[in-house]
């Protein structure tokens, strides 16, 4: 017995290189599946590894770019989380953010048709069409207004996140000007989509679901006294607030 006892722990000596090897292995497939099948989230946690290069604290860009092109991009963040600050009165939120000025890099990173993408409300990528201060603040708002539900972020439906992504932005193309009493470019009645699925396939249908979505917010924003109500709106839920009532009171 004490012959079998010593012999022990050489055996689970001999036994942890095999382990600790076979956890790097799992490792290494989960990684390579992560990337294979997600590589937008993959290349957010670490554009290093996809070629990416910083222009400040979280901004990159694609490698080669012009100083021109890299001051155009600080430009264009700027103008954009003014934008959010602006509306929400500070920030809480600095997700990374990824830029491509061709679509090569942006496809490399895992983008498609978009102009820009929140990713899992911690980072943003923007396509070439993307650097732009309305597309930026766009997802900028997304990732501010998850942050600051918290949990409570997923129970929000999302023509609400949408139009107020556009209301933030001030995206022209779906709004009218401030001057006007009524910034409604389309008021047409009627559902809109609940979910991000629901919301995506509407919009590839139509792009004007996210002026309709914009009129709905902008109207409820306006009714409950600017943009202090959707900062009390975000409260009330976290507080425990059903959605479907707040959002029509």
């Amino acid at each position: 017995m004490r012959a079998g006892g010593r012999g022990a722990p050489g055996r689970r000596r001999r036994r942890w290189p095999w382990a600790l090897a076979g956890v790097v292995v799992l490792l290494l497939v989960a990684g390579a599946v992560l990337v294979r099948a997600y590589p937008s989230v993959a290349a957010t946690t670490c554009p290093r590894c996809y070629g990416m290069v910083p222009v400040r604290d979280r901004l990159y860009v694609e490698p080669g770019r012009s100083d021109a092109d890299r001051q155009r991009l600080v430009d264009v963040y700027d103008a954009a989380t003014r934008r959010v600050d602006d509306f929400y009165r500070g920030r809480r939120s600095d997700p990374t953010v990824l830029a491509c000025f061709t679509p090569g890099c942006y496809e490399r990173i895992g983008g498609g048709g978009e102009r820009g993408v929140a990713i899992l409300d911690q980072a943003l990528m923007l396509s070439p069409r993307g650097i732009d201060p309305v597309i930026a603040a766009h997802e900028l708002s997304h990732v501010e207004f998850h942050v600051r539900l918290g949990a409570r972020a997923g129970d929000v439906p999302q023509w609400f996140d949408e139009g107020l992504a556009v209301l933030v932005a001030d995206d022209r193309r779906y709004l009218l000007p401030p001057t006007e009493p009524d910034r409604c470019r389309d008021a047409s009645p009627g559902p809109l989509p609940e979910t991000l699925d629901a919301w995506l396939r509407a919009a590839g249908a139509d792009e004007q679901v996210y002026a309709r979505a914009a009129c709905r917010v902008h109207r409820w924003v306006d009714a409950h006294g600017g943009p202090p109500a959707v900062l009390d709106l975000i409260d009330r839920l976290r507080a425990g607030g059903d959605v479907a009532t707040l959002l029509t009171d």
